[in-house]
């Protein structure tokens, strides 16, 4: 392993402060595209854990009390910063994934936005008033903040994930205790920097870095009020049973298999040249990546094509203007990766293009795995029932629309979906009879906008509101209505004649 004469910090943000973890358990940061070492990054104990909740519950008895407009104003400020030093952050992020420059800089820009709608907070918490509910009797409600939220985030969009988050929370009213990934913790670290730098107060944002213990330790916290969690479906599952025990609030966003139904009306190009970059962009590593392109009729046709097109999108080092995506995070993903790879081939898939031994000139030691594509792919396959998380693609052949449904509906999982075609009627037909939460109509990668929320549904979420939107707004907050009669006898003998 290559080691760097400098290393950047990892530590964590407790009440206002980087502090150095005491921890004894640490993981090295590495470049995945050379294995450079970045940085070391020390977990929690659990007394820091304890005392990043107690600053969090310190910092919300005034937190709360601060101005609506006051806190919109930070963001407002925050999401300034964070667009001023967007290169920067896309640089960090690179290093630190392995993402390509551009896709960097995306994953820092779809987070600003939710920023941006974290500034339109006043709005956002308006209750609701109605007068003469009985006589004299008038009804109105308000949202409250929660109290100490957590957040617990994925290497795989180390900063939009985040920006999701603690944003939102704290222009309610919260505050927050983040957990990033202890993969790619270098980004989080640089958002926190910013945030300070806006004006946040001590304690209102604190970070801890650590493992399975740690999470375990905040979502069972006798002072922690709701958790939101992205990951992999076992961890997540994980998550929202403990937590909700617990007595938390919880929204748990979890793994995914996501389908692109191809029509025979479809734009040829347009389509071939959507599903290279919706299943091989960012090495395959999200969770609404298109894992499956379900080929309908005579568009079967058009595997061979879509095999010279993802042959063409190569990976490379981030700052590489020709690659069109970046490594593997690590190298027990990409082991997982090419496992499953062979699998596909041993099941009886057919390999149109592997990319197991794909080498990237200059960099020898970086986990790359190239674009792959099989056809003829089934669903007993572990292909398919596997959320590959790599450059893969699987291709079914089916007759109908219907069968096309009907093989998306199958499966448990339901994060995103599109379908590509010419037909109004097909588009109608689809996006009214799937069973996933996000459905694209010649859209490949159909992530809302914050104004809406991130809805996926069935095994690839567990809470009852989605993140960020109106419904992440009602996630951090409570409803309070109250009830009230004034009489005039209530204004007292000094307000008598005003009354007259």
């Amino acid at each position: 392993m290559n080691t760097s004469a400098t290393l950047l910090k990892a530590p964590l943000f407790i009440d206002g402060e980087f502090v150095e973890s005491r921890g004894e358990q640490s993981l090295p940061v590495t470049n995945p595209a050379t294995q450079q070492l970045l940085a070391n990054v020390t977990f929690a104990t659990s007394e820091e854990v304890d005392r990043a909740v107690a600053s969090a519950k310190a910092a919300f008895e005034s937190w709360r009390e601060t101005p609506v407009s006051e806190r919109a104003r930070l963001m407002m400020r925050y999401q300034a910063l964070l667009k001023e030093h967007h290169d920067e952050l896309g640089a960090l992020l690179a290093k630190d994934t392995g993402k390509v420059f551009e896709d960097a800089k995306g994953d820092v820009w779809r987070g600003i936005e939710v920023v941006e709608q974290a500034a339109n907070i006043p709005s956002m918490l308006m209750g609701e008033t109605v007068e003469g509910v009985a006589k004299g009797v008038d009804s109105y409600s308000y949202k409250q903040p929660l109290g100490v939220c957590v957040g617990i985030t994925p290497f795989n969009f180390p900063a939009m994930i985040p920006l999701w988050m603690f944003p939102l929370a704290i222009a309610a009213g919260n505050t927050f205790v983040l957990k990033p990934s202890e993969q790619d913790p270098l980004t989080p670290v640089r958002l926190i920097e910013l945030f300070i730098e806006a004006g946040a107060p001590a304690g209102v944002l604190n970070m801890v870095h650590g493992g399975p213990d740690v999470v375990d330790q905040l979502i069972t916290h006798n002072d922690v009020k709701a958790v939101s969690f992205v990951g992999s479906s076992r961890v997540g599952q994980h998550v929202y049973e403990t937590a909700t025990k617990a007595g938390k609030r919880a929204q748990c966003m979890m793994g995914a298999k996501n389908h692109m139904v191809v029509m025979p009306d479809a734009d040829r190009d347009a389509t071939l040249n959507a599903l290279v970059g919706a299943s091989a962009g960012a090495a395959g590593q999200r969770c609404m990546a298109i894992s499956v392109a379900v080929f309908v009729g005579d568009s079967a046709n058009w595997i061979e094509d879509l095999a010279q097109r993802m042959k063409a999108a190569q990976p490379g080092a981030w700052d590489d203007k020709d690659a069109a995506y970046g490594p593997i995070i690590s190298q027990a993903s990409r082991d997982r990766v090419l496992k499953l790879i062979e699998a596909g081939k041993h099941e009886g898939a057919t390999c149109h293009l592997d990319g197991s031994d794909v080498q990237v000139e200059g960099l020898p030691d970086g986990n790359w795995v190239g674009p792959t594509l099989f056809s003829d792919v089934t669903p007993d396959m572990a292909i398919y029932r596997e959320e590959i998380f790599g450059p893969v693609l699987c291709c079914m052949q089916v007759e109908t629309l219907d069968e096309a449904i009907a093989t998306i509906n199958a499966l448990d999982v339901g994060n995103g979906t599109s379908i590509f075609t010419q037909s109004g009627g097909a588009a109608r037909k689809f996006q009214h009879e799937i069973d996933v939460g996000q459905v694209g109509i010649n859209i490949p990668i159909p992530v809302p906008l914050p104004f809406f929320s991130f809805t996926g549904w069935n095994g690839s979420f567990r809470g009852d509101l989605h993140a960020y939107g109106k419904q992440g707004v009602q996630f951090y907050t409570e409803t309070k209505t109250i009830t009230a009669r004034w009489t005039h006898s209530d204004t007292g003998p000094n307000m008598s004649i005003a009354l007259k």
